[in-house]
């Protein structure tokens, strides 16, 4: 069965969201890593997208991938939202709050009552109704996936959550 595909309008022109597909991972990892190297988000191998293909989705416009993002589901009532990114011309269009609104309204289908965030953007999250908490609230999080990482635990991104 195909993903559907949706047609979007953001501030400037029309584009389409839909659930990726693995021919999408390269092109997603390239959107990720770019803003890794810039230590605004953190980094994403092509295993690791391609064995979680099925968390994200993409905003598509003229065959490119724009924007993607990830609803990952950590437990019955916990997920995250991963890997939110914005190809740089369009960035501040409303592609990003798009791929978050999506998100929750996947969680919301999916009765997952909260969802969270570790993030270096804390503004953006904010102004999505994300409020800052601490990352001790996330024990699952942290023995499942924080662990693993560089900067474990040592890390310096800002835990937020929303009720839904």
């Amino acid at each position: 069965m195909a993903k559907t595909k949706t047609a979007v309008k953001s501030k400037t022109s029309e584009a389409t969201f839909r659930h990726a597909n693995v021919s999408d991972a390269e092109e997603i990892q390239k959107l990720v890593n770019y803003y890794a190297k810039k230590q605004q988000m953190l980094a994403r191998s092509l295993n690791d997208i391609y064995e979680n293909i099925r968390d994200f989705m993409v905003i598509e416009k003229k065959g490119k991938i724009i924007a993607t993002g990830a609803l990952h589901i950590c437990w019955s009532d916990l997920a995250e939202i991963r890997s939110v990114a914005v190809a740089p011309r369009y960035v501040k269009k409303g592609y990003g709050k798009m791929i978050v609104g999506e998100a929750l309204e996947e969680a919301v289908t999916l009765n997952i009552p909260r969802i969270f965030v570790l993030t270096y953007q804390p503004g953006f999250f904010e102004k999505m109704g994300f409020n800052r908490i601490d990352m001790a609230e996330l024990p699952k999080k942290i023995w499942a996936d924080c662990i693993k990482c560089v900067h474990f635990p040592n890390c310096n991104e800002i835990a937020m959550r929303v009720e839904l």
